[in-house]
């Protein structure tokens, strides 16, 4: 196959780390030709800007790995700019990749999407059957609005537009950041410093009762992957016009927070402060439907773990430590 006959993929957020390991699963696979902008080349908030790119450029398949997320301090106090980001970026995407042709669609919603209270393991039928977490309440609303507009513009217009609901993510190019990060990585660089300073205990918000699901980055990606390559009556088939992706197993807070204790090597005492918010009591996906259509993830918690503190050190420590 020659160059110019390559399928065009645009994978939107190719740098945060949903984007970068799918840039790294379809770089391995080869075969395509992916088109890539960063913020700066490419304001996906911008409608006018969208449009432009997709009229320029001929794209045959659609990623959306581009979206505003945080844990849940930054959840609680950006509640305007989580619902309009990602609003705004869903939007643009899907409407131009209709209006221009794309062939296939993949977006990305999250598993916070499901009522805080649903019964677990959450099925893909708990979708708007009961409350939303409300710390949470708008990002889950605007993934709930991306996964609608997929369906309707696939019942209106007949495109292949898909869509995947990731449990909790972590792995490289994931958010360190103290105050706006998901659980799992702001864990992990407190245990760090708390080793480099040699401090007695480290605080883990909220009891460490909560339980959640933990799915590397890059099995999430091989699932992308996966559900995308779908022969189009496969996915017709499905009872709903989405997909859980996760690995079918939780642990509580207190339990990752002793196994990232004991990969960084952090000696002191755990300190559960019960001041902060827990979140939703727990949030375990049925991935019985992706399993059942022949995908199930392969990376172990404690060796994704090591991997990610490894990439952590490499990449985030050097930097943070000058």
């Amino acid at each position: 196959m020659s160059a110019a006959a390559l399928p065009r993929i645009f994978v939107a957020g190719h740098r945060g780390m949903v984007g970068s390991a799918l840039v790294r699963a379809l770089r391995q696979r080869g075969g395509a030709e992916l088109l890539l902008r960063t913020r700066d080349q490419l304001d996906l908030t911008d409608q006018a800007q969208v449009h432009a790119f997709f009229a320029a450029e001929r794209i045959d398949q659609v990623y959306i790995a581009s979206a505003r997320v945080g844990g849940i301090l930054a959840n609680d106090t950006y509640r305007a700019d989580f619902i309009y980001q990602n609003l705004a970026i869903e939007c643009n995407l899907i409407h131009e990749a209709w209006r221009s042709g794309v062939g296939r669609l993949l977006f990305l919603g999250s598993s916070c999407i499901y009522p805080r209270a649903a019964p677990q393991p959450i099925k893909e039928s708990a979708l708007l059957t009961g409350p939303l977490e409300p710390t949470n309440q708008p990002y889950a609303l605007a993934k709930i609005a991306g996964i609608e507009m997929c369906n309707a513009y696939h019942r209106q217009y007949g495109v292949d537009f898909r869509a995947v609901m990731p449990t909790n993510l972590y792995g490289p190019h994931d958010n360190f950041d103290l105050l706006n990060s998901h659980v799992l990585p702001a864990l992990l660089r407190k245990f760090h410093e708390g080793k480099l300073t040699g401090a007695e205990r480290v605080a883990v918000w909220g009891s460490g009762q909560p339980r959640r699901e933990f799915l590397h980055v890059d099995d999430l990606a091989a699932a992308c992957l996966f559900v995308q390559d779908l022969a189009p009556e496969q996915w017709a088939a499905l009872p709903y016009p989405y997909v859980n992706v996760g690995c079918g197993v939780d642990v509580s807070i207190g339990e990752v927070a002793q196994e990232i204790r004991d990969v960084v090597g952090f000696r002191g005492e755990l300190e559960f402060d019960r001041t902060k918010p827990d979140g939703a009591p727990r949030k375990l996906l049925d991935v019985s439907l992706l399993k059942s259509l022949g995908w199930s993830a392969s990376i172990p918690l404690r060796r994704g773990l090591e991997e990610t503190y490894t990439w952590f050190l490499q990449h985030v420590a050097g930097v943070s430590a000058q």
